[in-house]
């Protein structure tokens, strides 16, 4: 965590992270604002709802083309933030939000 201000949502796992040719999109989960409500996994495989928890998760947080749709999906089947969502898909390259950009411009609609 960065002590001189907020953390960029876009370097967040990039340390550990396959290469962006493999893995051109990764999803950010603000686990900490999910509430449950499972939509993620009902449109998803990626996305697997914990019953003990009452969280989802999802199985790979770098994905390739073919799972990309299933995956903006998820995003946009999100109630969180009242409708805004918790998940968030990004193209690495770029670092713009795919999903589910609620301001229609690219920019990261985390808010934490």
């Amino acid at each position: 965590m960065a002590e001189d201000g907020p953390v960029d949502p876009a370097t967040i796992g990039e340390r550990d992270a396959p290469p962006v040719e493999e893995k051109p999109y990764k999803i950010i989960f603000e686990a900490n604002k999910c509430f449950g409500a499972g939509k993620c996994a009902e449109v998803s495989d990626n996305w697997k709802l914990d019953i003990s928890t009452g969280i989802a998760r999802p199985e790979a947080y770098f994905i390739g083309e073919d799972d990309l749709d299933e995956n903006v999906r998820a995003a946009e089947a999100c109630p969180a933030k009242k409708d805004r969502g918790v998940i968030h898909v990004v193209d690495r390259r770029t670092d713009e939000e795919i999903a589910p950009d609620p301001n229609g411009d690219g920019t990261l609609s985390v808010d934490w």
